[in-house]
């Protein structure tokens, strides 16, 4: 498989995939039946890895790191990637779904409420019903004990699932799946927020707000309690940050941050 471009934005890698490059990797991956996982990455991610090194960490062993929000899009071009495009967690999972079930793949879903959990297997199952859910369950908003991270470890393991479906949050589900690549054989894909639009519990933004990079507007209008601190301190910071990374390469007369 060839290999991709990759930049570092602010500190964080961020790969040129496409839904088309990825669904066939992660595909490839789950058939192999090996450990890996993948992260959707957007600014509260880049935002994240700067002000904690373990979580920078996580993001910078995955194995695919997906320019999630158009903001990363941008900074790609803005690198040197001119035909970066984006790949939105919500929309990579339905396409992985087909893959799937077109090629008889178990997956697995872990996170979300009991409710929307239920809503989503249910979906998922009226619109693949050739689809094989070999596990689901929702986990506790807290830190598992070891005992209950070593059964969840065996239950996993023994569902037979090849593509596991995180959605527990950013910055639990990146570290979640760090931690436990190597212990289950399955491709861990951290796709936060798809488990509540896939259940229809939350709607997503306008096609055209997602294009022109203000889907955030939309998200913190339906959510403003949950949100508004995020989007104030993290959006500005990171447009500083990032702004003076790209200057500071072009008076050093550097190439930009490449992955190696």
């Amino acid at each position: 498989m060839s290999s991709l471009e990759s930049r570092y934005i602010v500190g964080m890698r961020v790969d040129a995939t496409s839904y088309s490059d990825a669904a066939k990797r992660i595909t490839e991956w789950s058939q192999r039946g090996e450990s890996r996982y993948v992260c959707v990455a957007a600014v509260n991610n880049v935002m994240a890895a700067h002000d904690q090194p373990s979580f920078r960490v996580a993001m910078n062993d995955a194995d695919l790191v997906t320019p999630d929000g158009m903001p990363l899009v941008w900074g790609l071009r803005r690198m040197g990637v001119d035909d970066a495009t984006r790949v939105y967690g919500p929309d990579l999972t339905p396409v992985l779904l087909s893959r799937a079930s077109d090629a008889g793949i178990p997956v697995g879903f872990y996170g979300g409420t009991p409710e929307v959990l239920e809503a989503l297997v249910e979906r998922v199952h009226h619109r693949w019903p050739d689809l094989d859910v070999a596990y689901a369950w929702s986990p506790p908003f807290r830190d598992l004990t070891r005992e209950e991270d070593d059964r969840v470890v065996r239950q996993i393991q023994e569902s037979g699932t090849r593509m596991l479906f995180v959605g527990i949050g950013c910055p639990r589900q990146e570290i979640w799946m760090h931690s436990h690549r190597g212990q289950i054989d399955a491709v861990m894909l951290g796709v936060g927020a798809a488990f509540d639009f896939m259940a229809g519990v939350k709607k997503q933004a306008p096609g055209l707000m997602q294009r022109t990079g203000t889907e955030w507007l939309f998200r913190l209008a339906t959510e403003p309690r949950r949100l508004w601190r995020r989007y104030l301190r993290q959006n500005p910071r990171f447009v500083a940050l990032f702004g003076a990374q790209l200057l500071k390469e072009r008076l050093s007369g550097r190439t930009p941050d490449k992955a190696a």
